[in-house]
């Protein structure tokens, strides 16, 4: 499978799945109140963090979208 997540976008998609990690899994924080919400974003962070490892994004191939930069000719 071809790569359809560029540069900026694993970067994002990494700092944001971090954010959310922690936000669940910190006590004390906004989603402490609410377990559904705690595993929600646990989840969601989870999910952008692998697709940003491995630069496949399944929503993205089912789109037909790419971040990535075109190959120079």
């Amino acid at each position: 499978m071809n790569a359809n997540i560029g540069p900026t976008d694993r970067l994002v998609r990494i700092i944001v799945g971090l954010v959310l990690i922690v936000l669940a899994l910190v006590p004390g924080l906004p989603l402490a109140g609410s377990p559904a919400l705690q595993w929600l974003a646990g989840i969601v962070g989870v999910v952008l963090v692998v697709t940003a490892l491995v630069r496949i994004c399944p929503i993205y191939r089912l789109l037909g979208l790419s971040t990535c930069r075109l190959p120079r000719r």
